[in-house]
């Protein structure tokens, strides 16, 4: 008996470790991205996060260990250089370029050009990182349009089927419930939403467009560029198009200094909210994605003061 327990012993071992050798080495790049990627997998494993909700994806710099594990993940999910800047230059040292999934580069996506003049500052990524005028003409902040996010889990849920065929009905079912999720969240953002149409705000950084044109929402204008502070210029302009608008809320991000929202709130009768595009203070993991839209309604609702629609 103690010589086939240990067999057995032995056994159990030798197939737990290889079962969690089998397992895919998913990275992805930010949390939102992550939280879609760990709903396709929920069973046969968990991916990796690259970038805490808390640091901008627009000056994150990669440890040593994250560059190695760039190179020894089966898949590496990111939205594109119009985003994450940081990983540009680790992927391009990738020997396999299949280990990679560009969310940008998904067919069907919905692409906005960065906005543009008056209130808004323009071309943020090109101030950042040097770009050439014209270079970047796409807002990077794609996994705030519903719809992309449910195109990017079916793109993952082929690519994850693909590398890893033995788990494949899991990832088709899983990206099934994902998806009818989504699109209820979708109608239910629809009705909370509504009667905000036509009323205005102001952004710290112009991370919202695929969420504002999605949902109707007006904005006035952006503060700043990322990490940037806001002129004495820009603030005055935005003041005065706060006053003429009559705009009623100001909001800052959490992974942003307040003291601009602040200075351009002081002596006006604007609320300061807050609005979070990445998900800082939401725990990683397949619950993030939804929380993060619901969080953003509940805080758009919350500082114009417009109580949800009915249903």
């Amino acid at each position: 008996m103690p010589r086939l327990s240990i067999l057995l012993l032995s056994l159990l071992f030798s197939t737990a470790v290889q079962a969690a050798e089998n397992k895919l080495a998913v990275l992805v790049s930010i949390p939102p991205l992550h939280s879609l990627a760990a709903s396709v997998m929920a069973g046969a494993g968990s991916p990796d996060l690259l970038m805490p909700g808390s640091a901008s994806p627009h000056d994150f710099s990669l440890k040593p260990s994250q560059a190695k594990q760039i190179q020894k993940a089966d898949l590496v999910v990111w939205v594109g250089p119009e985003m994450e800047g940081f990983l540009v230059k680790p992927l391009k040292g990738l020997k396999d370029k299949g280990k990679l999934l560009t969310m940008s580069a998904v067919p069907g996506m919905s692409k906005l050009e960065p906005r543009e003049g008056g209130p808004w500052e323009a071309h943020e990524h090109e101030a950042l990182q040097g770009h050439a005028h014209g270079e970047l003409e796409t807002d990077g902040h794609l996994w705030l349009d519903i719809g992309n996010a449910r195109l990017l889990a079916g793109a993952l849920t082929l690519k994850l089927s693909a590398l890893d065929p033995a788990q494949a009905d899991l990832y088709r079912q899983n990206a099934k419930a994902l998806d009818a999720r989504l699109e209820q969240l979708d109608a239910s953002l629809k009705r909370e939403l509504a009667p905000l149409s036509g009323q205005s705000y102001v952004v710290y950084h112009d991370a919202l467009q695929y969420f504002e044109r999605r949902y109707g929402l007006t904005p006035a204008g952006s503060i700043t560029l990322e990490e940037r502070k806001p002129s004495a210029k820009t603030i005055a302009k935005l003041r005065q198009k706060i006053a003429k608008l009559g705009a009623k809320c100001v909001f800052k991000e959490p992974q942003a200094p307040a003291r601009p929202a602040e200075m351009l709130a002081e002596g006006l009768p604007v609320r300061i909210g807050s609005l979070d595009d990445l998900g800082a203070a939401i725990e990683p993991g397949p619950a993030l994605y939804e929380r993060l839209l619901q969080d953003l309604s509940a805080s758009l609702r919350g500082c114009l003061a417009v109580a949800p629609a009915g249903g």
